[in-house]
């Protein structure tokens, strides 16, 4: 996540950012491209990358539950991407036309089973390193979470929590 993303919102004032929480509520389609909506957004996700990190370098990532339908999540996800490597990402194997013809039907096949399922949520690329602009991509939160459930059971996001807890 871009450093100046970030100092763009602290620039919003309270009406400002009241006005584009108050937006987040609403469905994508009602919105162009409005710098503030995507900017809180951003914040959003920047956000949620920060926590779910402090959380995987202070708790023993196999003992995570991030969803109430982890098993079925991974499940599937390693059925559907049985030879993706999750400890480092190709992100062609993620935005490529033909990753998204195979990603599509997985994601939506959890809409009535995960909150906010398409929600937009950063993603390592890399698991051993830090949230960075470097090592980020925007996913949907199915994507993240099918990954993410993959690497703490596969122990790929052992090596933050072991540098994160000594």
């Amino acid at each position: 996540m871009a450093a100046a993303g970030l100092a763009g919102l602290a620039g919003l004032g309270p009406g400002e950012a009241a006005a584009a929480a108050q937006a987040l509520a609403l469905p994508a389609e009602s919105f162009g491209n409005d710098p503030r909506v995507e900017l809180a957004w951003a914040a959003r996700a920047h956000q949620h990358a920060q926590v779910y990190f402090n959380l995987i370098s202070s708790v023993d990532p196999k003992f995570l539950s991030l969803t109430k339908v982890d098993d079925r999540i991974y499940e599937e996800f390693r059925r559907t991407f049985r030879d993706l490597r999750v400890d480092v990402l190709d992100p062609e194997e993620l935005k490529s036309e033909p990753a998204k013809e195979k990603w599509r039907p997985f994601c939506l096949s959890f809409q009535d089973l995960v909150e906010d399922f398409n929600y937009g949520t950063l993603l390592r690329l890399d698991s051993r390193r830090d949230y960075s602009e470097e090592n980020s991509i925007f996913a949907p939160r199915i994507q993240f979470f099918a990954i993410e459930i993959a690497r703490n059971r596969e122990g790929f996001n052992d090596d933050v929590y072991s540098r994160k807890s000594r």
